[in-house]
Order: structure tokens, then C-alpha cells, then sequence
């Protein structure tokens, strides 16, 4: 018992000294991931924390981190230009190119704030990659995460009902005919029911087939430090979720410069 504590504070020690803890083995090239996720500030009423994670790796092991601060309420980030262009940079000198592709999963989005986004987050985006270079244009993808769903999903082995294997993918009957969206259950868990995640691709240049974006969703949960298995969000949403978190309730202001390729937060 005491060797597996020990163990645990030794790769949490390795992580936040900016060590990679494992990796899998993912195709795509030049590729750079992207989470965002929100966390209202507990002491300064009228205020919110946005957090930005990017990769800066082939392996997507390395992170590039950066917070903004707005309005309480407001869960869509005015500040991701200036965020995506920081990471942007910091991809360039680690590997002296840019990526061709950018995968931005979103998170703390309801169905409700959904145009907003597009309308809101997506140009923002799209109009930094225009100060980088005319001739600069990546394929990018979009994916708002959503993980307060009603929907459950049974498999049925034999006589009786068990929850689906970690990586099953629910992409028709029940998805919505006007949205390139899915369900994903990536975790497996010992009691109750297993709740899946909602991921609805908001905007996708990439070329790939959504299988591809599904398998790629699903490799994601696998990468976070903190937990030997998969989690319930693609590893960049989380590592967004944990940085907001710490900024709202403890630091209240930015985080030094020199931390922001450590994950420090976890």
C-alpha cells in the first residue's frame, strides 16, 4: 500500500517537472490538440477564468498552457485569440513548423450556447491563423464535449443487460440528424450505470472520416497523468478543467509565464 502511495507521488513529481508518463501511438502527423474549458472565480465576484491547453508534441504528451480572465457568466472566451497564437508560436520553436491540423475540444458548452460559439469562438480562431501568414491555413476541427446527458446506453449479453465496453461509439438512432455528433463511453466503472459523453463536432475542415475523429476522441482519454485508465473527457478538456480550477479558487491571478510548459496544476 505504502509503495503504490509513494509511487503515485513520484509520476505526479515526474509530471509536474514536465515529464511524459506514457503515449500512444497516434498516425496523424503534425498535429496539434487543443482544450478549453471555463471555471467562475471564487473570490472576485463578476469575474471568470478561461483555460487553454494546447499539445506541443508529435506524441500529444506535452502541453502549452495559458488562463484569461472575463466576465462571470460568460463561458465563451473573447481572449483565444491571443491564447492560440501564444501556443502556436510555442509549437513552431519546438518543432520549426506549424501544425497542418488542430483539434480545439471545447467544454463547459450547453446546448443552448451552441450557436454562440460557432458564432462567437469559431472566426476568432479561424482569423488568427490569417495574422500568422496569408499563406498559413490549417484543417481544423471543433468539438464541443458535453458531459450532462440524459442518454444511457445497455449491452445486451445473452439473458442480461451490463453496461457497454470502454470505446463503444453510438453514432446513429438516437444522435441528431442535423449535427455530426456522437456518444462515447470510455470509462469502465464497477457500480451503476456508465454515463457516455456527448461530442458534437461544431466545425470539421480536417478531411478525416468521423471514425478517425471518433478513434482519435477516444485515444485522447487516455492521456491523462493523473489516472492509470481512461477518464470520461478527452485529456486536454481535463487538464483545461484542473488549470481553471486552480486559478479560480486559489491563485486569482495569472500564473507565471516560465510554468506554462508544466503541468503544474495537477
Amino acid at each position: 500500500m505504502l509503495m503504490s502511495v509513494a509511487t503515485k507521488i513520484a509520476m505526479q513529481l515526474n509530471c509536474k517537472l514536465g515529464g511524459e508518463l506514457w503515449a500512444l501511438e497516434i498516425p496523424i502527423k503534425n498535429m496539434m490538440i487543443v482544450g478549453i474549458d471555463c471555471y467562475h472565480d471564487s473570490a472576485t465576484k463578476g469575474q471568470s477564468i478561461g483555460a487553454f491547453i494546447a499539445s506541443t508534441n508529435r506524441t500529444i504528451t506535452r502541453f502549452y498552457s495559458r488562463v484569461t480572465f472575463q466576465h462571470t457568466g460568460q463561458e465563451l472566451i473573447d481572449g483565444l485569440k491571443v491564447c492560440l497564437q501564444a501556443s502556436l508560436k510555442k509549437y513552431h520553436e519546438i518543432n520549426k513548423t506549424l501544425p497542418e491540423r488542430i483539434f480545439v475540444y471545447r467544454d463547459g458548452v450547453g446546448d443552448g450556447q451552441l450557436p454562440a460559439v460557432v458564432e462567437h469562438e469559431i472566426p476568432q480562431l479561424l482569423d488568427c491563423f490569417k495574422q500568422l501568414g496569408s499563406d498559413y491555413n490549417p484543417k481544423v476541427a471543433v468539438v464541443i464535449v458535453k458531459k450532462r446527458v440524459n442518454a444511457r446506453f445497455f449491452h445486451m449479453a445473452r439473458q442480461d443487460l451490463s453496461n457497454p465496453p470502454p470505446g463503444t461509439v453510438v453514432d446513429s438512432e438516437v444522435t441528431r440528424p442535423e449535427w455530426f455528433d456522437f456518444y462515447l463511453v470510455s470509462q469502465s466503472v464497477r457500480q451503476g450505470t456508465v454515463t457516455p459523453t456527448h461530442y458534437h463536432v461544431a466545425w470539421e475542415t480536417t478531411g478525416l472520416k468521423p471514425e478517425h475523429i471518433q478513434r482519435l476522441t477516444y485515444k485522447m482519454c487516455h492521456l491523462y497523468f493523473n489516472w492509470p485508465g481512461t477518464i470520461r473527457v478527452p485529456a486536454p478538456c481535463q487538464y483545461a478543467h484542473k488549470l481553471a480550477f486552480l486559478v479560480g479558487q486559489s491563485l486569482h491571478k495569472e500564473p507565471h509565464a516560465e510554468l506554462s510548459d508544466r503541468l503544474y496544476f495537477l
